[in-house]
């Protein structure tokens, strides 16, 4: 989830004039990344071999 500051960050790095599409395509990202990050910390994430085996399930 993104906090107003983040959100006061990423607005100050936009140009003068931006599109409200611009920023929230930039918002969603961040907030997948950090989401991301968060899932990483916590190992809430699948290795590659799990991924393989999933991916190879979904064949048979």
């Amino acid at each position: 989830m993104l906090t107003k500051t983040r959100l006061k960050e990423q607005i100050e790095k936009f140009p003068e004039e931006f599109s409200i599409d611009e920023l929230i395509e930039n918002l969603i990202l961040i907030e997948k990344i950090e989401t991301g990050n968060r899932q990483s910390e916590n190992e809430e994430v699948m290795s590659e071999v799990e991924i393989e085996n999933e991916i190879e399930k979904w064949f048979e």
